[in-house]
C-alpha cells in the first residue's frame, strides 16, 4: 500500500489485532478552521437575528399588531423545528464540512428571498413569511455543525493549547450568537431608514454566499466522521464483519443502528430526554429577551425603538464575552455546573431588569446585559458539553436533534408569550414565561452525565 499522506486515514482491511490512530490536523489548519466555524455562525445568527430586530419595523410594513406579529414568530419556529429535526441525519451522512456549507447556503437563499416578499397581500404575505423564514432552521442548525465539526477538530489537533482546553476555545466560536445579534442591531441601526428592512435582508445574502466558497475551499473533513462513512459503506455492502473491524482498529464502538435510533437507545436515552427539556424551556428566555429583544424594550420598559438599537449592541458586546467565561469556567469547574449556575443567575438577572426598581438607561443596559451574558454564555459549555455526550456515529444528529428542540421551546414559549402579552402586557410576559423558563432549565441540567463510550473514543484519538 502507498504511503499515506499526513492527512489521510487508512480505512484498508486491519491486520487482526492491529491498532490504529486517527491523523491530526496541524495548528495552522486548526486556527483556519476555527476562524472560519466563527464566521459561519455569526453569519447565520445575523440572518436569524434580523427577523427579531426588524420585526417592529416589519409589523408596519405588513400591518401587524404586536401580539400577530408574536403569532407570526410562533408560526415560523413551527417550520423551524421541522427543517432543523431532519437535518442531523442529514449531516451525518453529508459530513460536517457539507453540512456547514448546507446551513449557510440556505441562510444566502432565506435573506433572499425575505427581501422580496411582497406586503400587499394580507394573509398571504403572512404566509410567505412563515414558509420562507422556516428555512432560517438551516442556519440555526449552524450552531450543532460547528460543535460537531469543532470537536471532532480539536481530538485531533497538533495545537496541544485547543486539546486541553477545547471548550474556552470553542467558547470564542460559540459568541457569534450575540456577535450576528450586535450585527444585526448594528446595521439596522445606521441602515433601516436609508435602504430599509428590506435592503437589510439582502445585505445578510452576501457574506453568506462568499463564506460558502471559502467553506468549499479551505474546510476539510474530519477523519472522523471519514471512518464513520467508510463504516457505513461497508454496512450497506453487506461487510457487516468487515466495518466492525475496521472500528476495532481504531477502537470505535460502531453500530449499524440508524443515528437517530441511537440517541434513543437505553444508556444515551436520559441524556436526549433531559438536554431536549433543558433546551425547549430555555429558549423561552432565548425568544423573549434575545430573538425579542427590541420588543421587549420597547413595550415593557418604553424605550424608543431607534434606542433599543444602540442598547442591544451594547448589549450583545456584553454578551459576547460570556461565551468566553464560560468557556474558560467550563474547562475548570466542569461544563455540567459551569451552565446550571450560569442559566439560575441569567433569571435573577432578568427578573430584576423587569422589576420596577429598574427604570433609568444605565441600569436597564446593565441587568439585561447581565441577563444575556449568563443566559447565552452557557452556549458554549452546552454546545461541547453535548458534542461529548454522543460517539462519532450519531453525534452530529445528537447535538442537531437537541439543537432543533429550540424551537418548541419558541413554539410553547411564544404562545404562552402571545397569551400572557394579551393579557397582561409585555413585561409579565417576559418575567413568567422568559426569566421562569431559564430558571427551570438550569434545574433540568442536573439530570445529564456522559457516557463511558465517549470516553473510551476520545482516550484513543
Amino acid at each position: 500500500m502507498d504511503a499515506l499522506r499526513k492527512h489521510d486515514i487508512d480505512l484498508s482491511p486491519p491486520q487482526p489485532g492491529e491498532r490504529r490512530r486517527f491523523p491530526s490536523f496541524t495548528k495552522r489548519q486548526t486556527d483556519v478552521f476555527t476562524i472560519i466555524a466563527l464566521l459561519a455562525w455569526t453569519i447565520a445568527v445575523f440572518d436569524y437575528g434580523l427577523l427579531g430586530t426588524l420585526l417592529p419595523a416589519m409589523e408596519e410594513s405588513f400591518g401587524w399588531a404586536p401580539t400577530t406579529s408574536y403569532a407570526i414568530n410562533t408560526w415560523i419556529s413551527v417550520g423551524s423545528a421541522i427543517v432543523a429535526f431532519g437535518l442531523g441525519p442529514i449531516i451525518d451522512r453529508l459530513g460536517r464540512r457539507n453540512g456547514m456549507m448546507l446551513t449557510v447556503g440556505g441562510t444566502a437563499i432565506v435573506s433572499a428571498l425575505t427581501a422580496i416578499i411582497p406586503a400587499g397581500l394580507g394573509m398571504l404575505s403572512s404566509g410567505f413569511i412563515v414558509v420562507v423564514r422556516a428555512f432560517g432552521g438551516l442556519g440555526f442548525s449552524e450552531q450543532a455543525v460547528n460543535a460537531t465539526y469543532i470537536n471532532e477538530v480539536y481530538q485531533v489537533t497538533e495545537d496541544e493549547r485547543k486539546r486541553k482546553r477545547p471548550g474556552y476555545y470553542y467558547a470564542w466560536i460559540q459568541g457569534g450568537w450575540p456577535l450576528g445579534f450586535m450585527l444585526a442591531s448594528a446595521l439596522s441601526l445606521v441602515l433601516l431608514d436609508v435602504i430599509g428592512w428590506r435592503g437589510l435582508y439582502l445585505v445578510a445574502t452576501i457574506p453568506a454566499a462568499v463564506l460558502v466558497w471559502v467553506i468549499f475551499r479551505h474546510i476539510k473533513e474530519t477523519p472522523q466522521f471519514q471512518l464513520h462513512h467508510r463504516l457505513n459503506e461497508l454496512e450497506r455492502s453487506g461487510q457487516s464483519e468487515a466495518a466492525h473491524a475496521l472500528a476495532d482498529a481504531y477502537n470505535i464502538e460502531h453500530s449499524s443502528a440508524a443515528p437517530l435510533k441511537r440517541i434513543w437507545e437505553p444508556h444515551m436515552r436520559g441524556n436526549t430526554i433531559a438536554f431536549s427539556l433543558a433546551w425547549i424551556v430555555n429558549f423561552f428566555g432565548i425568544m423573549t429577551f434575545s430573538i425579542l429583544g427590541s420588543s421587549v424594550l420597547k413595550n415593557a420598559k418604553d424605550v424608543h425603538l431607534s434606542e433599543a438599537f444602540w442598547m442591544l449592541i451594547i448589549i450583545n458586546l456584553i454578551a459576547y464575552f460570556g461565551y468566553v467565561f464560560h468557556g474558560w469556567l467550563g474547562d475548570k469547574i466542569g461544563r455540567k455546573p459551569t451552565i446550571i449556575i450560569g442559566w439560575i443567575i441569567s433569571s435573577v438577572f432578568f427578573a430584576l431588569m423587569l422589576s420596577s426598581l429598574v427604570t433609568n438607561t444605565t441600569l436597564i443596559i446593565l441587568t439585561y446585559a447581565g441577563g444575556l451574558f449568563f443566559l447565552v454564555g452557557p452556549y458554549a459549555a452546552i454546545q461541547y458539553f453535548m458534542a461529548e455526550c454522543y460517539p462519532v456515529s450519531c453525534r452530529a444528529t445528537g447535538v442537531t436533534f437537541i439543537g432543533a428542540m429550540s424551537q418548541p421551546g419558541i413554539i410553547i414559549g411564544g404562545a404562552l408569550f402571545t397569551i400572557v402579552a394579551g393579557a397582561v402586557g409585555t413585561g409579565a410576559a417576559a418575567l413568567w414565561v422568559g426569566a421562569g423558563g431559564i430558571l427551570v432549565s438550569g434545574l433540568l441540567m442536573l439530570f445529564t452525565k456522559r457516557p463511558s463510550e465517549v470516553e473510551r473514543e476520545e482516550a484513543h484519538v
